[in-house]
């Protein structure tokens, strides 16, 4: 083969596998806008307020990384971070925090999971999903029970989910 045919296919090969291994490196994915994460907040508040709770409500990006957090004027001081923390628990292990609860008593090989750093594993955990991606998370607390603080936060996602399919 010639030098000049060996530098022709050289460069059609590179043109043709370059842009490819660009596109295998490049990630992309959905993820919940600031505005709706409000949205999402305020809704779960207001739905644990018409029960007569006062709460706080945080709102995780897919990665854990929190983008609201409201709490109620007379929530206890707790529950900020408490919301924060089941919020990024239910991100973390993309499902609610009542399911890892269940799957992570003593004596299963999941209870481990409770002992890790920033796990908050009580009911009040939801993961936020559209078109089946993980774009977040939310988590309540300061209701009575993790029941409670779930109907909240479900009512949350209730609230958005006509703008959930982008």
């Amino acid at each position: 083969m010639s030098f000049r045919r060996l530098s022709v296919a050289t460069i059609l090969l590179a043109a043709f596998v370059g842009p490819m291994r660009a596109e295998e490196t490049l990630v992309t994915y959905k993820s919940l806008s600031p505005e709706l994460a409000l949205d999402l907040a305020r809704a779960a508040l207001d739905s644990c307020r018409s029960r007569g709770y006062q709460v706080a409500v945080a709102v995780v990006d897919r990665f854990g990384i929190t983008q609201v957090v409201l709490r109620d004027r007379f929530a206890g001081s707790h529950t900020p971070s408490t919301a924060s923390g089941k919020a990024w628990t239910a991100a973390s292990f993309k499902t609610s925090t009542t399911e890892l609860n269940a799957l992570s008593q003593p004596g299963m090989m999941q209870s481990g999971i409770r002992s890790l750093p920033g796990a908050v594993i009580i009911g009040g955990g939801l993961i936020v999903e559209a078109g089946g991606s993980l774009v977040g998370a939310v988590g309540v607390s300061g209701a009575p029970g993790g029941d409670a603080d779930e109907a909240c936060a479900k009512a949350g996602i209730e609230a958005i989910r006509d703008k959930l399919e982008f």
